[in-house]
């Protein structure tokens, strides 16, 4: 059978082949500069020229016309399969979910985003099987743009990759870090508040120790950001300043996943999972390793379960309320329905001190805990 070609690739335009020149000069530029400390302000300078560039080709044509991916996430969470084309993305959907995505031999099979539920522990998850990624989806290449922008509102990105090309993976992360997602990361404790006048106001709530005060007004300053009052409550780097000086950073919890891992000997699977760090191996194939994938979704997602009682009635059982860690009393009286936000004060049996104990609205709930709600 034909291999299909990459939908969507284009010449890119004299602006893109323009920026794509200074990017590579800078990177070059970047690799050949030791850092020290009297190099320091020329890299920090440098680096936030760099992420201007780069913010600014992902901004100029290529990626953006064309047929756009309009998902509606559904369910109790969101995860999106990312992974070079022929991997196994399609029959891993159908292992995971009730969907019924074409599989085949041939790259780019999936030319769509198809949608499947996966049903674990009465929660649905939504598991959205997209386009294969090709190196430069990051430019634009293969609608690069489009297929990712599915993956922003998602909870979590597996990857996956093939045992005998887990190689892949550094370019994959790499893709995904120039489209502008942090992996497994939380967003830096930054406030930028600009302002009509009175030039930069930097101010730290810790010592900086990557960043000087000077590194930060020159990165805004390349930005055009000429008045502003900046807060730092945590240390950073050039780096996750830019990040926050652009804004539209996509901060996701990631999980990778080796799959046809009976293609390859133990042996070099050892050696795979080790290389890889914290992964799941499965063969989607023949079905093995899927249970244990389930359990990696759930718990990377963090997902719990909470069961709700009336007064003087048996507790639900059946159909739990799906929340994640760290979620309290009041978030499952609105996610119940909007009026009981203006509950006063539940008892809760499970985590509780004793049975039936009543807690105020802050109380941070324990998977499978039981809930009565008063209003």
């Amino acid at each position: 059978m034909a291999k299909k070609e990459a939908p969507g690739e284009g010449k890119p335009s004299k602006e893109e082949d323009s920026i794509s020149r200074q990017i590579k000069e800078i990177e070059e530029e970047l690799a050949r500069t030791k850092y020290n400390k009297a190099t320091q302000g020329h890299i920090g300078r440098q680096k936030a020229k760099l992420a201007r560039l780069r913010e600014q080709r992902s901004q100029s044509g290529g990626g953006g016309a064309g047929l756009g991916y309009g998902i509606k996430k559904e369910g109790d969470s969101t995860v999106v399969l990312v992974g070079f084309p022929s991997v196994g993305k399609s029959t891993l959907l159908n292992r995971l979910s009730n969907a019924d995505s074409q599989v085949g031999s041939y790259d780019f099979t999936t030319l769509n985003v198809v949608p499947g539920v996966m049903e674990y522990k009465n929660a649905r998850i939504q598991v959205l099987d997209i386009p294969g990624v090709i190196e430069g989806v990051s430019e634009g290449k293969g609608r690069g743009r489009e297929v990712l922008s599915v993956a922003r509102n998602a909870d979590l990105i597996i990857i996956i990759l093939d045992a005998g090309r887990h190689r892949q993976l550094d370019i994959i992360r790499r893709e995904l870090h120039e489209s502008g997602f942090r992996l497994d990361q939380s967003r830096p404790e930054v406030r930028i508040t600009k302002r009509s006048g009175g030039g930069l106001d930097i101010g730290s709530a810790v010592r900086l120790t990557k960043v000087t005060k000077d590194m930060v007004k020159d990165a805004l300053r390349e930005f055009k950001i000429l008045n502003a009052e900046v807060v730092i409550r945590q240390d950073i780097t050039i780096d996750q300043l830019t990040d926050c000086i652009i804004g539209n950073r996509t901060y996701i919890p990631s999980l990778v996943v080796v799959n046809k891992s009976d293609t390859v000997s133990s042996g070099e699977l050892e050696w795979v999972k080790k290389r890889c760090g914290d992964c799941v191996a499965i063969s989607a194939g023949e079905g093995t390793g899927i249970k244990e994938l389930r359990e990696a979704i759930w718990n990377r997602l963090r997902l719990i379960r909470v069961f709700m009682k009336k007064p003087g009635k048996e507790p639900d059982m059946k159909e739990p309320v799906i929340i994640r860690k760290g979620s309290t009393i009041r978030d499952v009286a609105g996610k119940i329905h909007r009026s009981w936000g203006g509950a006063d004060s539940a008892r809760v049996w499970g985590s509780s001190r004793f049975p039936g104990q009543r807690l105020g609205l802050g109380y941070v709930l324990k998977d499978r805990d039981v809930v009565e709600i008063h209003a």
